[in-house]
């Protein structure tokens, strides 16, 4: 088993090593040359990957107490593979004119149009800005009013409350006013009247 991990590890240096060489190419080609490059650096990453995944689980067959050595060897080889993926995107915008065009709108003319661009994108952002400020005045605002509702909520439910237990002490008066009524009638007819 372990000769078939070392027989990954010796495809997997090879396989870095050359990545490696590729991604300092990257940041120096352009157009097509460097979108080849990009598609090739892309496909062996993705066989780092799988040799990694290999490598894995061929560490998982090994017996527990030789496992730890290989295992130390798998993080350092999962480390590399990190740094290269992060080389890689670094690569893919280092240095690279296409990348600096698109971000400053520059076709390839005149200094002029890049600061028109920019103002533009300029005004773009404080139209921008004003829209953000009238909305955020707009949510005050509601929130304002939202605080009036629920207050006078408050004070309606007060007020409800209040005649609810108004309400409760006149039912309550008028039961014993209909029970003295009832005593003072039994009496009258008692009594003859």
């Amino acid at each position: 088993m372990s000769s078939d991990f070392e027989s990954y590890e010796q495809d997997f240096a090879v396989l870095t090593a050359e990545i490696t060489g590729k991604i300092g190419k990257v940041p120096k080609l352009v157009g097509d040359d460097k979108k080849q490059m990009v598609a090739n650096v892309e496909k062996q990453l993705e066989e780092a990957r799988e040799l990694l995944e290999q490598m894995e689980l061929e560490v998982r067959e090994i017996p527990p107490q030789s496992r730890g050595m290989y295992s130390s060897r798998m993080r350092s080889y999962k480390q590399e593979m990190g740094k290269l993926e992060a080389d890689f995107k670094r690569s893919r915008i280092a240095y690279s004119d296409e990348v600096r065009n698109e971000l400053l709108g520059d076709d390839g003319n005149s200094s002029e149009n890049q600061r028109a661009h920019l103002l533009d994108n300029t005004e773009r952002l404080e139209r921008s800005s004003r829209r953000l400020e009238a909305g955020y005045q707009i949510a005050v605002e509601t929130e304002q009013i939202g605080q009036e509702m629920l207050e006078n909520l408050s004070h309606d439910r007060e007020k409800i409350q209040r005649a609810r237990e108004r309400l409760r002490e006149t039912d309550a008066n008028l039961g014993k006013s209909s029970r003295i009524l009832t005593g003072m009638l039994r009496r009258i007819i008692q009594t003859g009247f």
